[in-house]
């Protein structure tokens, strides 16, 4: 049961692991992720990629993507490349000082989707590691802070919620809306929830004339994304257990546990 790569947009699973720092996520897009955090991105050592317009780094013998071609490299469609792999890094200085052991750490990262060490390099001075396979579909990410986490499920859920269904006004005229982020506070809220791992459902908002309804069920961790898709399925038919409601008068955002 592969997903359509459509299918992927409106709906967001994501499980954080606080002891090794990273979150595995469905429905969050490397677009989405470079669109997040525009303009301060470092540099992506490319680790599993098809990105034809990369530089070649002589110590690593691997492509990086410089910052100034993220955007071309947003661009692409990373989904059918398959395995996405990289890693940021402030100066190609950093990249030449790394050791045998260090990158050998680093291969084993973009090859098993998994860490030997945590993997935060001084000399690269990385926030990120991020590993997808059919992007979107399986990303699993290491945050040096989950703060950046937490501005990149904010950030999405928005731009994500204006792409949706467009609202008919009294005329019949189709509006397309747009939402402030979620307050990161809401997300934060959710935390325990999001460490057994939830499914946001933007295919199932209730919208009403005053307000809307973003529904989130507790699913809890797997290994795979089918089976966390099998699971959704299943437990989008009973009552979920919190919502995100935005208020369109007050245009304000609020978080229900039920």
């Amino acid at each position: 049961m592969k997903k359509h790569h459509q299918d992927i947009q409106d709906l967001v699973y994501v499980h954080l692991n606080q002891n090794d720092q990273y979150v595995l996520s469905y429905g969050i897009e490397f677009a989405e992720f470079a669109a997040a955090f525009s303009g301060t991105l470092n540099h992506l050592l490319l680790l599993k990629h098809r990105f034809e317009d990369g530089e070649f780094n002589m110590h690593t013998l691997l492509e990086y993507c410089p910052d100034e071609r993220i955007d071309s490299l947003a661009a692409e469609d990373i989904y059918s490349y398959g395995d996405f792999c990289w890693i940021d890094f402030v100066e190609e200085e950093g990249l030449n000082e790394l050791t045998g052991q260090e990158m050998a750490e680093i291969l084993y990262l973009g090859h098993q989707k998994q860490h030997l060490k945590l993997p935060f390099y001084n000399k690269l001075g990385n926030r990120f590691v991020y590993l997808a396979h059919d992007d979107g579909f399986f990303n699993k990410v290491y945050y040096r802070s989950f703060k950046d986490f937490f501005h990149l499920l904010s950030y999405t859920l928005s731009i994500k919620l204006g792409k949706l269904k467009l609202e008919k006004t009294l005329l019949g005229i189709r509006k397309k809306r747009s939402y402030p982020p979620i307050n990161k506070e809401i997300l934060l809220s959710l935390t325990p929830f999001i460490k057994e791992g939830i499914c946001i459902s933007l295919r199932d908002v209730d919208h009403q004339r005053n307000k809307l309804e973003i529904p989130i069920w507790v699913i809890g961790d797997f290994a795979t994304m089918d089976d966390m898709y099998e699971e959704y399925e299943q437990i989008s038919g009973e009552n979920c257990h919190a919502k995100i409601i935005f208020d369109k008068k007050t245009k304000e955002w609020k978080l229900t546990v039920i």
